[in-house]
């Protein structure tokens, strides 16, 4: 399902040995608990015309809670970031940002990543080449 989440119950139950009732209960069990977050579309982002990806350090001015808190908050409404992680190292925070080019990913940098709480400072690194993207898709 990970790799097909339009698989038919038919073909899940046969796949994984069970009848359909069975097969639906756990479906329906894995939904419940949340195992199974929901059912997507991989879209190609360079078909949509976003080939540019930037990985940007970002440095805070403080780490207590409530300044994190604002940070992740305000990440999460930026639809440019990807992923936004919390690192343990010499900065604080790595940002996957993914724009159409350089002149889009430079305004994001200045008008959204820039702004937002609690930044002392951000680094850039843009990738050349993605040698490897998997989603979550490696779990049967």
């Amino acid at each position: 399902m990970a790799r097909d989440g339009r698989v038919s119950i038919t073909e899940l139950s046969r796949r994984i040995g069970l009848s359909k009732s069975p097969t639906q209960a756990r479906l329906r069990r894995l939904e419940e608990v949340g195992a199974i977050q929901g059912y997507r579309a991989l879209l190609d982002p360079i078909r949509l015309g976003l080939d540019h990806i930037a990985f940007v350090e970002v440095k805070m001015t403080q780490t207590r809670e409530a300044a994190l808190a604002a940070f992740n908050e305000a990440v999460a409404k930026i639809p440019e970031i990807e992923q936004a992680h919390l690192i343990a190292g010499n900065f604080d925070y790595l940002l996957k940002v993914r724009t159409a080019n350089m002149r889009s990913y430079r305004k994001v940098l200045a008008e959204k990543i820039s702004t937002l709480p609690h930044v002392a400072a951000t680094s850039t690194y843009v990738a050349m080449q993605a040698v490897k993207e998997d989603t979550f898709g490696n779990v049967t």
